[in-house]
Parts: structure tokens; C-alpha cells; sequence
């Protein structure tokens, strides 16, 4: 059962370390849509950043769904076995 929850609690690390990587991705970028003579340059790091912050939120979003279900589960399980626990006559 402990193993159980340190894979969860490093399943939650993960989804806060996406989260912070996420938040230091988005930090150098422009949301600007540079149209204007000169600033084509832009262009392109514009698109790396936004490709690399669409990878990292579709990552956050199926890792936190997994790590929700999986702590409800886990809750279950605790509770299902502590309500069993209390049934036992001694």
C-alpha cells in the first residue's frame, strides 16, 4: 500500500514539475502577432514556443487526469479497507 502512494505522490510531483516548466516555457512568450515589416523574425520563435507549450499542456492535462483518478482510488481503497476493518468483531 505505501508504494501505491509514493507513486502517487512522485505522479504529482511530475504534474507540479510540468506546471513550473510550463510557467518558465510561457514566460518567453509574445502574444503579439507580429504582421508588420521587419518583425518577421519573430515569426518562428513564436512557433517553437507556442509548439512547445501546446506539448507540455497536452502532457499536464492527461498526467493531472491520471494522477486525480488515481488519488480518488486510492482514497477508495483506504476507505473500503478501514469500513472492513471496523466490521472485524474482537
Amino acid at each position: 500500500m505505501l508504494a501505491l502512494w509514493i507513486v502517487w505522490s512522485i505522479l504529482t510531483l511530475i504534474v507540479i514539475g510540468l506546471a513550473l516548466a510550463r510557467k518558465v516555457a510561457a514566460y518567453k512568450e509574445d502574444d503579439l502577432v507580429h504582421l508588420a515589416a521587419g518583425e518577421e523574425r519573430e515569426i518562428p520563435r513564436q512557433v517553437v514556443i507556442a509548439r512547445r507549450l501546446d506539448k507540455i499542456d497536452s502532457w499536464g492535462k492527461t498526467l493531472t487526469v491520471v494522477d486525480v483518478v488515481f488519488g480518488v482510488v486510492l482514497v477508495g481503497i483506504v476507505l473500503f479497507r478501514a469500513w472492513q476493518d471496523s466490521l472485524i468483531i474482537k
